[in-house]
């Protein structure tokens, strides 16, 4: 009895002629192409970037004295030696005034409003100001209640109204005139309130043309000025 051994099958049976099957062959692949030059350039960029934001570390370190304002200064008034402040703050390249021309500052005049908080800016004063210059007047007005805005503060911009009493307010319509009338369109508030007191109590000076002070001032003592305030005026 002939035995004879059966080749075992996996199920792969060699390919004829000695080629490979479809599993064994693969697609030629191009060479990959070198670019020495966009290499470099992105290395570049990197050393660039870091040394860039190791730049901007140091010089955030780096601090200088600039002059901030405490108390609101109104434009066109002076600005006095309580209202700047000593502040340290980061060298960032922008213009503000230095500390050690704080001196010069209690010279000048605002420009513009300026609010507590504020770092001072060389745009922000001016030398010269027509509001408080030649030509001005600081009147002191003892105000009651109605003739005087609420949360009125220095630095602030009102009309100054004549406001005729009762009896020459029925002359006045008996007549067909009406007297009321604005002595100032725009004045600066300098001061509210007595500030040894620390209270209002209706105490307010503004600036006013020269030629009209002593009318304000006489109006005033009758208490027929009132003050209305222009929020929209800087």
């Amino acid at each position: 009895m002939r035995i004879s051994e059966k080749p075992v099958h996996d199920g792969r049976a060699p390919a004829p002629n000695g080629l490979s099957g479809p599993s064994a062959r693969k697609l030629p692949v191009p060479p990959r192409e070198r670019k020495p030059a966009l290499a470099a350039l992105a290395v570049f960029l990197i050393l660039v970037g870091a040394l860039g934001a190791t730049l901007l570390v140091i010089r955030t370190g780096d601090r200088v004295s600039a002059v901030r304002i405490v108390e609101q200064v109104g434009a066109g008034q002076r600005i006095p030696a309580s209202a700047i402040q000593e502040v340290q703050i980061a060298d960032t390249g922008v213009d503000y005034v230095s500390w050690k021309f704080s001196d010069r500052v209690e010279q000048t005049y605002a420009a513009v409003t300026l609010l507590p908080g504020t770092l001072l800016t060389d745009q922000m004063v001016t030398k010269d100001s027509a509001m408080v210059g030649p030509g001005k007047a600081i009147v002191g007005l003892s105000l009651k209640d109605g003739q005087v805005p609420l949360g009125l503060a220095k630095g602030d911009t009102v009309q100054v109204i004549y406001v005729p009493s009762s009896a020459k307010e029925t002359a006045s319509r008996a007549s067909g005139s009406t007297s009321m009338r604005v002595l100032s369109q725009q004045s600066l508030v300098t001061q509210v309130g007595d500030p040894s007191q620390k209270s209002a109590d209706g105490l307010v000076s503004v600036v006013v043309d020269a030629n009209i002070g002593p009318t304000v001032a006489l109006y005033a003592s009758n208490g027929e000025i009132a003050l209305i305030a222009l929020p929209g005026v800087k």
